[in-house]
Parts: structure tokens; C-alpha cells; sequence
């Protein structure tokens, strides 16, 4: 199964129009280190006070480094390697999260939640962590929570969780590098002009002409 099939089939029809805009209007999908080596007064389309904005919340940390984990093996999950191009994580997308969780504060108690609500749901059942269970575990959970219509009613916290990690993650894919790469899009191109059409030529008795 490739990576758009896999999309398809955990239900993702549309990201998130929000998301997606404002990840397109912060313009960050960087480090905190490629940021901070950022020169000011790049033809970015940011404002200066947009620039010293975003140092600031990269230079803060929301996530710890287990949260940050088990949000990369969610991503990758979500949308793996393929032989077209990488992994989620490959893009940057944990990175992306946790600028956009900082950027956009009402993801982050949702997000943290739905993290600790994963985590005790694998203690429960495998005495570990999502982080510290084994791939078949991981799979198993999140098949559980990867579609809405069919989860169980008792699972329903983690399907609100799953459905932001996914329009998360293919936010912050497809708006790399990579992922636009991903999807073919070429951006403006010079069209080729070859002509009226023959056919339009004949409608007018042009042809010969």
C-alpha cells in the first residue's frame, strides 16, 4: 500500500484548511538552529516583528522528549517511507508540530492529552508505553482509533487525538519541500504554444490557411 492509499484509507479526505494556512503563513518548517541562523530582512514575505516572533517560539520547548518520540512514530506511521520520497519525520514533522503547538496554543492540551490517553491505554494492555511497545502493539491501537466509524464509544478520546496528529502530519508534509515534491506539483510553468487546434482551425473553415 502507498502512501496516498494509506491516507485514504485512515479516512484523511481533506487536511485541515486551517492548519494548512496558517502553516503556510508562518513559514516554518525549520529547526531552531537553521532559524536562528536566519538572516533578518529575507524576502520571505514576514514582517520583522513575524521573524523575532518565530525565534522566540523556537527557542521555547513545549514537548518533552518522550512526547516528542511517540509523536514521531505516530508521523511515520501516519505517512512511512516510500520509494517516492521519505517519512513524515523525514520532513520535519514532529519539528512542525511542535512550532505549529506553539504558534496555535489550543492544540497543545488536546495534544498532550491524547498522548498521555496513549500511553496509559498501552500500560494497560502491554505493560509499556506507545513509545516502548512493539510495532505490531502500535499498529493495533492505532488501527483502533484510525477510524472514526468504526471505533468503539470508550475510544472516542482517541480518535479525537488520532484525527489532529493526522491533519497535523499531512500539514506539515505536504507543505515541505518534500512533500510537494511528493505530490507532483509543479508550480507556474511557460506553456508551450503549438497552435490553434486542428480542430478549431476546421470549425472555421481555417484549415487551409
Amino acid at each position: 500500500m502507498n502512501r496516498r492509499d494509506s491516507l485514504r484509507a485512515l479516512g484523511l479526505t481533506a487536511v485541515s484548511t486551517g492548519i494548512l494556512l496558517n502553516a503556510c503563513n508562518t513559514n516554518e518548517t525549520k529547526t531552531g538552529a537553521e532559524t536562528t541562523a536566519e538572516p533578518i530582512g529575507m524576502n520571505d514575505g514576514r514582517e520583522p516583528f513575524e521573524i523575532e516572533r518565530n525565534k522566540k517560539l523556537n527557542a521555547e520547548k513545549f514537548f518533552t522528549e518522550h512526547e516528542l518520540a511517540t509523536i514521531t512514530l505516530l508521523a511515520d506511521i501516519i505517512i512511512p517511507k516510500d520509494d517516492i520520497s521519505g517519512s513524515a519525520s523525514d520532513a520535519k514533522v514532529p519539528e512542525f508540530i511542535e512550532f505549529i503547538v506553539k504558534d496555535m496554543p489550543s492544540h497543545q492540551v488536546p495534544m498532550r492529552g491524547g498522548l498521555r490517553w496513549l500511553d496509559v491505554q498501552c500500560l494497560n494492555r502491554y505493560n509499556a508505553t506507545f513509545r516502548e511497545s512493539t510495532k505490531e502493539q502500535q499498529l493495533e491501537i492505532v488501527n483502533e482509533i484510525a477510524y472514526p466509524k468504526q471505533a468503539k464509544p470508550e475510544m472516542q478520546q482517541g480518535v479525537a487525538f488520532f484525527n489532529r496528529m493526522r491533519d497535523l502530519t499531512a500539514s506539515g508534509f505536504f507543505t515541505s519541500e518534500m512533500g510537494i515534491k511528493d505530490l507532483g506539483y509543479m508550480g507556474n510553468v511557460p506553456n508551450k504554444w503549438e497552435g490553434v487546434p486542428a480542430d478549431v482551425l476546421k470549425q472555421y473553415g481555417l484549415e487551409n490557411v
